[in-house]
């Protein structure tokens, strides 16, 4: 028998947001795949529960929210450090929680990575669009407004039968650090960038710019010598895109970004190296390795 628990947003975070694995088969309308940044992470937090992967879940962007629970339910959290507490106690992440009525969730000081993961065992009461139920902040408040919290918000999640505790073992955790070398597949115009900027490309460690979000992360520092030999007509693209500037700047489009671009694409971050990359913070630094696509298949 189901029984339903409300989770009251007394704080709402930096940035909370209701995300699952993604609204995928839109693209070709406009529409941005969104979902959780850190994919692996969001479905890890919903295996713990019991949950199916594509169940949604809080995704928790550096500064967490402040949570009155009523009513009782099993929690996990995934992801980054960001410090949960229940009643002002530490509790453990990967780790499956039961949560009295009354109790108090929230979040301290980051210790490590940018967003965290909080499932929840249950049918949550939000409503999808286009198949999904993330939030698509940019898009407006029509298509997710329940999925974007706000201070004051509530939300229900019909709760049921409890499971035994499940852990994650230490070994199988992600390691989250403030530098990151990501691998890379050559973009439609890599052939069109000199091989001296190829070269310098490659050659060095990118800080992530505070001009970053969920649509993309902006690197600081141009390429050098780089001139576009034409434009480019606006062409596909997907989360992992590397589009450089008309000024040379390297741009990673992320879950949000738009589905058409009209910049010269040099390179694609692998699949594999998406969910490492959603958990880097501004002034953290990346660096790039280019691969060969059978590579790509290695996590």
């Amino acid at each position: 028998m189901s029984k339903r628990t409300t989770f009251h947003f007394l704080k709402a975070g930096l940035q909370t947001l209701i995300q699952d694995q993604g609204r995928v088969g839109y693209q070709s309308y406009g529409v941005p795949v969104s979902g959780a940044m850190d994919k692996k992470s969001a479905a890890l937090a919903n295996e713990l529960v019991g949950n199916s992967p594509d169940t949604p879940v809080l995704e928790i962007t550096l500064l967490g929210p402040t949570i009155q629970i009523e009513g009782t339910c099993q929690i996990a959290i995934t992801g980054a450090d960001l410090s949960p507490q229940i009643n002002k106690e530490a509790i453990p992440l990967y780790t499956t929680i039961d949560i009295k009525s009354g109790a108090m969730l929230s979040f301290g000081a980051i210790k490590n990575g940018c967003r965290a993961y909080v499932a929840v065992r249950g049918n949550w009461q939000v409503p999808k669009w286009l198949g999904s139920y993330s939030a698509l902040p940019y898009s407006g408040k029509e298509a997710t407004p329940k999925s974007m919290i706000e201070k004051g918000q509530q939300l229900t999640i019909e709760t049921t039968t409890t499971i035994a505790e499940k852990s994650t073992p230490k070994p199988a955790r992600p390691i989250f650090k403030n530098s990151q070398r990501i691998r890379l597949l050559p973009g439609p115009e890599f052939e069109e960038f000199s091989a001296y900027t190829i070269a310098y490309f490659f050659s060095r460690g990118y800080k992530i710019t505070n001009e970053s979000n969920r649509m993309g992360y902006r690197l600081d520092g141009n390429l050098i010598d780089f001139k576009p030999k034409r434009e480019v007509i606006s062409s596909g693209i997907v989360p992992g895109t590397i589009q450089i500037t008309s000024s040379g700047q390297p741009v990673i489009l992320m879950a949000d970004a738009q589905t058409v671009g009209g910049y010269y694409r040099i390179a694609n971050v692998i699949t594999a190296d998406m969910d490492k990359l959603a958990q880097l913070k501004p002034g953290d630094e990346v660096w790039f390795s280019l691969i060969r696509l059978a590579e790509a298949k290695v996590k």
